[in-house]
């Protein structure tokens, strides 16, 4: 077996001595839950492990069962909060879905994703039950997909349904760390434009695929909610070292998270829902080509010159804005517009929508 990257032991031993502070402290395990997904096969739950003062979960969910699930603005976190953070490593935890009982453990960044199968779950929303060792128990939502659902939405999220001007170092960092939530944008017209799909085809699963760091779940949960966005499980990835490396590959992520839903739903083809500011045309691109019958369209939202500018650091010009990549490769349309009113009208002239 591969020696560990000396980032990922420098990150171990770091939390390690933070655990053993703050346990010292009183501090106890506490279970963030993340909306799951799957099938009458399977079923895939998400959590995050981390240490906390004994008070802070009531405090939570008072705030957020007094505004409705949403935070006041006057409660509203600036988002380096969600960064400083204690994981818990190698923790053991159960997972209860009716009357079975899973057990699984905690990653080195806190982290919990467990497929459990033959959960006897029928279509539709449900939720788990989730308990850390020595934790309280969380209710996670999971939504289980109809095996006669032959659509599916895969959406990116920064620049795509919100504006973050991402990934500009300085400017990513200003949005993420300094300012509040609430000053973030929405897209106009994205949160119509999925709900009408949804809306086309019942049962049909929306899943919000990001590089963002899981820290950030809560916040992007809230923010989806509260600008009108269907519910959906996010697939997200966690900033910082690896066992390979000093950082985790972006595209890499989303490769392999395109590849496993393609794996987990045959039948469904995917509307792939994405941005021109980075690397969505192309990885969507290569996924249709690998797997032309899994693609019903790709979607790709336009940045203005200006986001062109804060994502990139260099004007682009209007031809290389409208510039397409080639289409022979996928037989599935590559759609264009500046937002989701447009692209609304693009899927109705290629006939992906009434």
């Amino acid at each position: 077996m591969a020696r560990p990257h000396v980032a990922s032991i420098v990150e171990d031993t770091w939390h390690r001595q933070l655990e053993r502070l703050l346990r010292r402290r009183g501090w106890r395990h506490r279970v963030i839950s993340h909306t799951g997904y799957g099938s009458t096969e399977f079923v895939r739950v998400f959590a995050r492990v981390l240490l906390g003062r004994a008070y802070e979960d009531d405090d939570e969910q008072r705030q957020d069962a007094t505004y409705g699930g949403l935070r006041s603005p006057y409660q509203q976190r600036r988002g380096w909060r969600a960064f400083i953070t204690a994981p818990a490593m190698g923790v053991p935890v159960e997972v209860r879905i009716g009357e079975r009982v899973e057990h699984g453990r905690s990653d080195r960044s806190g982290h919990v994703d467990l497929t459990v199968r033959k959960h006897g779950l029928t279509p539709g929303w449900h939720e788990v039950e989730l308990t850390a060792q020595g934790s309280d128990a969380v209710k996670a939502s999971v939504f289980i997909v109809d095996p006669s659902v032959r659509f599916g939405i895969v959406s990116d999220i920064d620049d795509t349904v919100l504006s973050t001007s991402l990934p500009r170092p300085m400017i990513a960092a200003w949005n993420t760390f300094i300012r509040h939530e609430s000053a973030r944008r929405v897209v106009p017209g994205m949160a119509p434009l999925y709900r009408r799909l949804l809306a086309e085809h019942p049962g049909a699963p929306i899943i919000y695929l990001s590089t963002g760091a899981w820290n950030t779940a809560p916040t992007l949960n809230r923010f989806l909610k509260r600008n009108g966005f269907p519910i959906g499980p996010l697939l997200l990835t966690d900033w910082g070292p690896t066992n390979t490396g000093w950082f985790r590959s972006g595209q890499d992520h989303k490769r392999a998270s395109l590849d496993r839903l393609a794996g987990e739903f045959p039948k469904i083809k995917w509307l792939l829902v994405g941005d021109d500011g980075q690397h969505d045309p192309k990885i969507y691109q290569d996924f249709a080509e690998a797997r032309p019958k899994r693609v019903n369209s790709v979607a790709i939202r336009q940045l203005t010159p200006t986001e062109q500018v804060l994502s990139h650091g260099l004007p682009v010009s209007t031809e290389e804005l409208t510039a397409k990549p080639s289409r022979k490769r996928s037989p599935a349309p590559v759609l264009y517009a500046p937002d989701g009113h447009g692209l609304l009208r693009q899927l109705r002239a290629a006939g992906r929508v009434s």
